[in-house]
């Protein structure tokens, strides 16, 4: 089985094979103090196991791995190596933060994005920091997955009115349902809704009314999710399911944005065009530069170093740049101080109590939005979400697996990271995050560029977010980020996942006219039915009222009637597997498992399918009941197998 490409998939850089010899669980890679053969010693920064002139921010002469999955960085290049992995999706995290609010009507309360985001990042700490020590065990990056809130968005055009009713028009009511509202803001009418003037004020009631029943509906969702990997489901899903079936259903995702897109660069288009610009001359036209660089080593002192830090943190680096130019022009009057103006939303003192008012330190905590409720509306749209969730994170796994040059995942680790997934969206639902995790094929392409594959660095970075998304203050900092700004960062995103999702056409025909009349037309429903739904909002009228809102649920989302309608004429349709893309999906592993260290590298590989095996304690990884659990390696099994070949073995604890 096969996933989407990576970056260096899309630039056309190939990894060339290494040739040394697998390393264990827990050993380091340089070992400071020691030289192994062929290798240089390794006891400062500039001393890697590449070019002895060769700094750690640099790119390798080479393009052979520095550090494997199994291997352990020095303490402080690992924390240099985390914060470049965190900083590449962290603006990611804050726009699906923005995105959260504006379902649940509460963009403008600057407190609840200062909670979302604080929840969000801790989440996503946690998920990663487990991936890597209980679940598929690969370095990759959990972070909020888009997929699960873009239908929200769509079906609130069914509804556009729906969010009058998180604005009240009496100061007292807004004071006492909101406490210390007003010290969030420079004054109490600022409060308005970008579509609206009448200066009414939050009703945070409401809105944490409408996060509730995110919450319940996630953590069902989640219950599914983590069911489908305990229960080893995700083999089934796979017969019906490849890539004709989820090229539309996603893409769907990525073309369902541009009306969210566009309500926050329309706040002003120069400022947001310009921070999409900056992005893209960063991240691609200078892709081949490597920019000067001051660093130090303790051999050198302060020197300068040659580096593609600029590629790998355009996002993050463009978005500072438009932050920066928009303080400017606020500093200069060049925005309207009158909140009825569309620019007022431009300015970066519109929030400027938030950082003074945020606590220190907020943990979160399940129900601190209140008690989880249900949406049928908001559960329909979370569940089509988690499938097409499941076979994008398959994807990631396997593309990470060859970036990282070690064998496929076997069947057991692929069901234990879809479970770990699905049950940290269970705990996403209770803090009130109002979104699930999933994998970052992103920071998977990272692994590329930098040549650092060890999963110790992940779960450093597991670790980084959790103690970020503590920190109040830190969040509340980038809650005040101007409007136009998030909407050029979002811009470019959406636009890259869109093109990522695309790139997923490579693994089928695109000479059958089958596929691509399967694509067309689903992508068309897709766009259709819940447009049709937007302008006729009572066009459902059967004589029940519950089952004209579940059809108006169903209908107006986009992901699902899109995916219902690929996956329906892809297995009616008559076609081959190779045709529909199903071969490459299905790339079988079990061949393998018998397989020792040697082929291994004689494949390419650089460690075998111990990489993959959970941190559970020794005593135990023996025992023969794990061949009947989907999510756990038997062991037991392949080491009687290998003692009945050699017939060396007297007892298991000898093999």
């Amino acid at each position: 089985m096969s996933g989407p490409p990576t970056y260096n998939d899309v630039l056309g850089h190939q990894l060339p094979i290494q040739t040394e010899r697998p390393v264990t669980e827990g050993s380091t890679a340089p070992e400071e103090g020691a030289t192994p053969e062929g290798e240089c010693s390794a006891t400062e920064v500039d001393s890697l196991p590449t070019d002895s002139s060769t700094d750690s921010l640099e790119k390798p002469a080479d393009t052979a791995l520095i550090y494997r999955v199994s291997d352990n960085p020095p303490l402080h290049l690992a924390i240099v190596f985390a914060f470049q992995q965190g900083l590449l999706s962290f603006a990611n995290q804050l726009a699906l933060c923005l995105l959260v609010a504006q379902v649940v009507c509460g963009e403008h309360d600057a407190l609840l994005r200062t909670t979302l985001l604080g929840s969000t990042m801790f989440m996503n700490g946690f998920t990663t920091f487990f991936m890597c020590c209980f679940g598929v065990r690969l370095p990759m990056f959990q972070g909020g997955a888009y997929e699960y809130i873009v239908p929200l968005v769509a079906l609130q055009e069914i509804d556009p009115d729906r969010c009058n009713a998180a604005f009240i028009s009496d100061p007292t009511n807004a004071t006492a349902i909101y406490p210390n509202n007003a010290s969030f803001y420079s004054n109490m009418s600022q409060v308005l809704s970008l579509t609206n003037s009448s200066g009414h004020h939050i009703n945070q009631d409401f809105i944490y009314h409408n996060l509730q029943t995110l919450m319940g509906s996630l953590m069902i969702a989640g219950m599914i999710h983590s069911l489908i990997g305990m229960t080893g489901l995700i083999g089934i899903l796979l017969r019906f399911i490849g890539p004709v079936t989820i090229v539309p259903a996603i893409l769907l995702v990525g073309l369902y944005m541009f009306k969210v897109v566009t309500k926050f660069v329309a706040v002003h288009w120069g400022i947001g065009l310009m921070t999409c610009t900056v992005s893209l001359v960063l991240s691609l036209y200078l892709r081949q530069w490597k920019a000067p660089l001051p660093f130090w080593t303790r051999s050198k002192g302060f020197h300068i170093v040659r580096s593609q830090f600029h590629q790998t943190a355009g996002i993050l680096l463009s978005l500072l740049f438009g932050w920066a130019v928009s303080a400017i022009l606020t500093a200069c009057g060049a925005f309207s101080d009158d909140p009825k103006a569309p620019d007022y939303w431009a300015r970066t003192d519109v929030m400027s109590g938030v950082i003074h008012n945020a606590s220190w330190v907020n943990f979160p905590y399940p129900g601190q939005f209140g008690a989880p409720s249900f949406s049928g509306r908001a559960f329909i749209g979370f569940l089509i979400a988690t499938l097409i969730s499941i076979l994008d994170s398959i994807g990631d796994y396997y593309a990470c697996a060859r970036t990282c040059q070690v064998p496929t995942p076997p069947t057991h680790a692929v069901n234990r990271g879809i479970a770990v997934e699905g049950f940290c969206s269970f705990l996403a639902g209770t803090v009130g995050c109002g979104h699930a995790t999933s994998t970052y094929g992103g920071n998977v392409g990272a692994i590329g560029l930098t040549k650092v594959a060890s999963r110790r660095v992940f779960m450093l970075v597991g670790i980084l977010y959790m103690l970020f998304g503590i920190l109040g203050k830190f969040c509340a900092i980038f809650i005040t980020i101007p409007y136009p700004v998030l909407g050029g960062t979002v811009l470019t995103m959406i636009g890259m996942f869109t093109g990522v999702v695309l790139s997923n056409l490579q693994f089928v025909s695109l000479k059958s006219n089958r596929n691509l009349a399967i694509i067309g037309i689903s992508l068309i429903l897709g766009l259709m039915v819940p447009y049709w739904m937007e302008q006729n909002p009572n066009g459902i009228n059967i004589g029940n009222s519950g089952l004209d809102q579940l059809l108006v649920m169903i209908l107006g989302n986009a992901n699902l009637a899109g995916a219902v309608t690929a996956c329906l004429l892809d297995n009616t349709i008559p076609g081959s597997r190779e045709e529909r893309g199903l071969v490459a999906w299905e790339y079988v592993t079990q061949k393998e498992d018998s397989l020792d260290k040697k082929t291994y590298e004689d494949l390419g590989y650089l460690e075998g399918l111990e990489v993959y095996d959970p941190l559970i304690p020794r005593f135990i990884r023996g025992w023969k009941g794990f061949k009947y659990i989907p999510f756990m390696p038997d062991h037991y099994s392949e080491t009687t197998s290998k003692a009945g070949m050699n017939g060396k073995c007297t007892e298991l604890s000898n093999c």
